[in-house]
């Protein structure tokens, strides 16, 4: 039905339908070729009359735009196209909606996830930030609002340090609106573009003053930014380490060519890139789970004795070079340089026809287990050493013995590795330098530690350094990180050395000698006693032939 706003469209439109009939009922001779008929004419500019009324006149053109063809005059032998339901009409504008999304495919330039709910229910305080936020994702917290006057007090340093006003950063980040959008899960929606710029100035100069500023102990806040010594933020005080725990976390982070440009700005020099990096590495070096860099002698002699083609390896791989997203991922490149990447050996046999075929397993949660955990690979004769290195990774197996790196676990290591992992899991792209690296670490680690039992032998052999309550603080800490995360060990860097491991602790032989030196050669006098019950049974074994031959062959 035609809506009808005004008595005119109302006579126009039932004379219409007045003549339309007339006309059928008469005219019983058709038109000769080419003509056409009077009627048609008049009925097909009767709506144009509508003109009379302005509103009627609309509302028919509207109806004409979303359903063509209803207005026209209905020709005999023709039936009107039913509607749809409202419930089908709202299914085809999501479907719409979709379309577009799907269209603008906005995910391909994805970098800042929120972290899904399967990981976050393990421990939601991990991925929360707890002091201040960056970035619009947790923009806006009453509980984070604190922070907010001390990022205004860096901002006015800026401004007044570089002599620049406010808009001259504003205008240049607004052309990157778009850009910046598509960086964050979520779609930042909720933000207008005035809001966005202003949070991008606003958080990304804090961080770059605190990057900049915390160089020899906080010397750079007041040498080269010109704070007071006293300043409560930037002076390196205790606050700093609940910040610098937050800048870390997925969900709390700036794209890196956002902080680039506002750095380039302030410098003068726009095109400059890489300085935020370097940055980046000296003020989240703390957090670094490994020791302390080795020493340069020591270094030199590991990496004489890699070789010429080991160290051409090395020199290929260098996860920090290539396009950077933030400084999450910054800071995850940086634990997987220094070195070479470990290169999985070949597979074993029983492995051909899966490779042959190309299929590929389905992550599952019974496929994360790489090897048995140190109780039971002590039992099989495998020994677990330090290895001297700064590649936390860098886990090696020969003959019984694995060599595994020194960690560090602190109070914020959880936090670290939750998130590390989570960035692991939302990112796609696993062309990256080592795709899921930190998350075959963690799980792998999990395999090892099953009891306290089990962190106490890794902490003797100087493998695991903490500053937890106890033991078993740590052990719990590694079988709660990857809880519900899933993946395929064969895509895992470990997925060769796990099989090395596996395949020895199932020989037989090695797991007899272990059995014998775990229960008689334990301590000095289980090794005093077995050597004087050898030495016994071999003197009543003499003392038995010579009975007997004495019995067989007596003496003349």
């Amino acid at each position: 039905m035609v809506a009808v706003f005004s008595k005119d469209v109302l006579s126009w439109y039932l004379i219409t339908i007045k003549l339309k009939e007339a006309v059928d009922g008469n005219l019983s001779k058709s038109p000769p070729p080419g003509a056409q008929p009077r009627w048609q004419a008049l009925v097909r500019n009767l709506p144009l009359l509508a003109d009379v009324g302005e509103a009627g006149g609309e509302a028919l053109q509207r109806q004409e735009r979303e359903r063509p063809g209803e207005v026209q005059a209905q020709s005999p032998g023709h039936s009107p196209k039913p509607l749809d339901p409202e419930w089908v009409v709202t299914i085809r504008g999501k479907l719409a909606q979709a379309r577009d999304e799907e269209a603008a495919c906005p995910w391909a330039r994805l970098s800042v996830y929120r972290v899904p709910k399967s990981l976050r229910d393990g421990d939601e305080r991990a991925y929360v930030p707890q002091v201040v936020s960056i970035g619009p994702l947790h923009h806006g917290q009453r509980r984070l609002r604190e922070m907010e006057r001390h990022k205004w007090r860096a901002l006015h340093h800026v401004l007044k340090r570089t002599g620049r006003d406010v808009t001259f950063y504003l205008d240049a980040l607004r052309p990157m609106e778009e850009r910046v959008r598509a960086c964050y899960d979520g779609h930042v929606a909720g933000m207008q573009g005035n809001e966005l710029a202003e949070c991008l100035v606003l958080d990304g100069t804090f961080v770059l003053e605190l990057l900049r500023g915390a160089r020899d102990g906080g010397k750079g806040f007041v040498d080269d930014l010109r704070y007071s010594r006293h300043d409560p933020i930037f002076a390196m005080r205790g606050a700093m380490h609940a910040i610098r725990n937050d800048m870390i976390l997925l969900e709390n982070q700036i794209p890196l060519f956002v902080l680039d440009l506002l750095l380039g700005l302030q410098l003068n020099n726009p095109e400059q890139a890489g300085v935020v990096v370097t940055l980046a590495l000296r003020f989240f070096d703390p957090l670094m789970p490994t020791d302390a860099p080795l020493l340069r002698k020591e270094r030199s002699r590991l990496e004489s004795s890699i070789g010429a083609e080991a160290a051409a390896v090395a020199a290929a791989f260098d996860p920090l070079s290539g396009p950077k997203l933030h400084c999450l991922d910054v800071f995850r490149r940086s634990l997987l340089r220094a070195g070479l990447q470990p290169t999985p050996p070949p597979p074993p046999a029983r492995h051909w026809l899966r490779k042959l075929s190309g299929l590929r397993c389905v992550a599952d949660k019974r496929r994360q287990q790489f090897v048995h955990c140190v109780s039971e690979l002590r039992e099989a004769g495998i020994r677990c050493r330090r290895r001297k290195t700064d590649r936390f990774w860098d886990i090696t197996f020969d003959n019984g013995v694995l060599r595994i790196p020194r960690i560090l676990i602190h109070d914020d290591t959880k936090s670290l590795f939750l998130n590390l992992i989570a960035f692991e899991q939302c990112q796609m792209d696993i062309a990256t330098p080592g795709g899921n690296n930190v998350t075959s670490y963690a799980i792998f680690m999990d395999n090892l530690i099953n009891s306290a039992d089990d962190v106490k032998y890794l902490h003797d052999r100087g493998i695991i350094e903490h500053w937890l309550g106890s033991d078993a603080e740590v052990a719990d800490l590694f079988n709660r990180l990857c809880q519900e995360v899933v993946f395929d060990i064969n895509d895992s860097y470990l997925s060769g050395l796990s099989d090395q491991v596996n395949r020895y602790y199932d020989y037989k032989w090695s797991t007899w000698i272990a059995s014998l030196k775990h229960n008689y050669f334990s301590n000095p006098w289980a090794i005093v006693s077995v050597v004087a019950g050898v030495f016994l049974l071999l003197l009543t074994m003499a003392q038995t032939f010579y009975a007997a031959y004495s019995y067989y062959r007596p003496r003349n």
